[in-house]
């Protein structure tokens, strides 16, 4: 695994990433829903966790703010890195690749906030799965077109 390599899944996480985001907040727009507060708590809990001070008052809740989404694009790179280690360096069939990046960010995201005791998925509604699955699906798709592009085609070494 070549560090060119691990780069290319890094730049299809954060592509990735910010599909997810976009998705989410046009879904926000549409259906004028809140936006989630699990980003917010899953700072709290982290800070909790590592003894760190956010502050109080207006400047907590401004840490939580910035610090929420960074949290999420963080996963969302991290996972296009695994991904770039699964697929060894090499182009992916888009489908494929597609339900992997989904469901392993998926994994990521929805396996900490249940880790952390911040919402339990086996309680979600359809709209909430829903909410869930079209963003990630996103991510899948976009970091996975993302991956293939920034590969060569069979028989151009790199």
């Amino acid at each position: 695994m070549r560090g060119v390599d691990l780069a290319d899944g890094a730049i299809a996480g954060a592509v990735g990433s910010t599909a997810l985001n976009v998705v989410s907040y046009l879904d926000i727009a549409l259906r004028a829903r809140p936006a989630s507060s699990t980003p917010e708590q899953t700072v709290d809990r982290l800070a909790g966790i590592a003894h760190v001070d956010l502050g109080s008052g207006p400047r907590a809740a401004n840490r939580r703010s910035g610090l929420g989404p960074l949290i999420g694009y963080g996963l969302g790179i991290a996972a296009g890195v695994a991904f770039a280690l699964y697929a060894g360096g090499r182009r992916q069939p888009l489908p494929m690749a597609t339900g992997v990046l989904c469901a392993g960010v998926m994994a990521m995201t929805d396996g900490s906030i249940t880790a952390l005791g911040i919402s339990d998925p086996r309680t979600w509604r359809r709209s909430d799965w829903m909410s869930d699955i079209i963003p990630h699906l996103a991510y899948g798709l976009t970091a996975a077109a993302t991956w293939n592009r920034l590969r060569r085609p069979s028989g151009h070494g790199r």
